[in-house]
């Protein structure tokens, strides 16, 4: 919500986003069973109609190390971009945003991430 603080938003429309990261529980329904309630405390609710609006907001000071490097961000993703040039270059921004992710409060997917040389 620090981040959210920033922007020109009418204080009504802080204190709804506000409101509505307070208090949110998730639960699971498999096979007809359902589990416990577990609190969310993550600074995007991926799946909601708020959260990749809150990733941009959220992911405005992430940014590469390296100059010649770039990221790329869309909805809830986030695309780094090296050049071959600068392939050295890559296990340190792969470990900053890391870094950038617990600071912020957020978790990569490593699952799904993945590596695409193009010459």
């Amino acid at each position: 919500m620090e981040k959210m603080t920033q922007l020109l938003i009418p204080d009504e429309i802080y204190n709804w986003i506000m409101d509505f990261f307070h208090g949110h529980s998730h639960c699971t329904k498999f096979a007809g069973s359902i589990s416990e309630l577990a609190d969310i405390m993550a600074s995007v609710i991926q799946g909601s109609f708020l959260g990749p609006a809150a990733y941009l907001v959220n992911a405005t000071n992430l940014r590469p190390i390296h100059d010649t490097n770039k990221i790329l961000k869309f909805a809830d993703d986030t695309y780094l971009v090296v050049l071959a040039v600068n392939s050295m270059t890559c296990a340190d921004e792969l470990s900053h945003n890391d870094s950038w992710a617990t600071e912020n409060n957020l978790k990569l997917s490593c699952t799904k991430t993945k590596k695409i040389i193009i010459f």
